[in-house]
């Protein structure tokens, strides 16, 4: 797929694989998962329920920490990312861990065309929708890998949330459209959100923001059945200044701010 956007997002990913794969974050700890640390979250292990023998196909897979930690449940893994320098990374910490998994380059929207079978179990999860421009189409692949009974499950930044000011410092101002548009948000970044500061040359990045009923509808769209949603008043990594870590590691608003969600999770299941 050839387009300006993903182009120029290509290009900054793959700046941010490098980056992530060195820095020990929130977000990204490859020298903790080699100690043993899964990167998964515990509602995620709940949600999901037991891997054990089942194919498992992760989508926008970044360099790997997640596929691999459900490697270590048990799954038979495959992960997908448009970023070369990410699959390269995956491939390089799958041999380091000793484990098992099969990594494609590719857009997802391509996928199809470079990737067959099917999967017990789709999987996405945190910060991703926001790189997608076409969520119908995203929906109709995830149905194309899934087989009958197969589930879908995300976790993601809340759409909500998307519409604030992610630099103010004090409390929430509205700055963004909830609702999508076909053209992008466009955003000048000199560095990653998972290691502060500076540190690389300024690059253009693109996102979109999507609806919670965009999401929902381009999976039953796709035939899919929702299990269930889930919203939560907390995120694995700091995105307002004003979040405080609590004692299981979430970022969460302080008490005499409004709570909103911060995140959602989703389950979808393949008539």
């Amino acid at each position: 797929m050839e387009d300006k956007y993903y182009d120029a997002n290509k290009k900054m990913w793959n700046e941010f694989a490098k980056e992530h794969f060195k820095t020990e974050s929130d977000c990204y700890n490859a020298r903790e998962f080699l100690e043993g640390k899964t990167n998964l979250r515990k509602f995620e292990l709940e949600e999901v329920g037991s891997v054990k023998g089942k194919k498992l196909l992760h989508l926008q897979c970044h360099f790997g920490l997640d596929t691999l930690s459900w490697e270590r449940e048990g799954a038979i893994v495959t992960g997908v990312d448009f970023s070369d320098e990410a699959i390269k990374l995956a491939k390089q910490l799958t041999e380091q861990a000793n484990l098992k998994a099969e990594f494609v380059q590719a857009n997802i929207y391509d996928l199809p065309e470079v990737l067959s079978g099917e999967f017990d179990i789709v999987y996405t999860s945190v910060g991703v929708l926001c790189w997608l421009k076409d969520l119908k189409k995203w929906g109709k692949i995830i149905a194309h890998f899934l087989k009958p009974g197969g589930i879908f499950y995300i976790v993601d930044g809340h759409p909500l949330s998307h519409i604030f000011d992610i630099d103010d410092k004090e409390d929430f101002v509205v700055k963004y459209d909830y609702f999508h548009k076909d053209k992008p948000m466009e955003f000048i970044a000199e560095g990653s959100y998972a290691s502060k500061g500076k540190h690389m040359e300024p690059v253009k990045e693109y996102e979109w923001n999507h609806s919670l009923s965009d999401i929902i509808n381009s999976l039953i769209d796709a035939g899919l059945q929702i299990q269930f949603l889930k919203e939560y008043p907390f995120t694995a990594m700091q995105g307002y200044a004003f979040t405080e870590k609590d004692s299981e590691g979430y970022y969460r608003l302080p008490k005499d701010k409004i709570q909103i969600p911060l995140i959602f999770t989703l389950k979808a299941i393949k008539k």
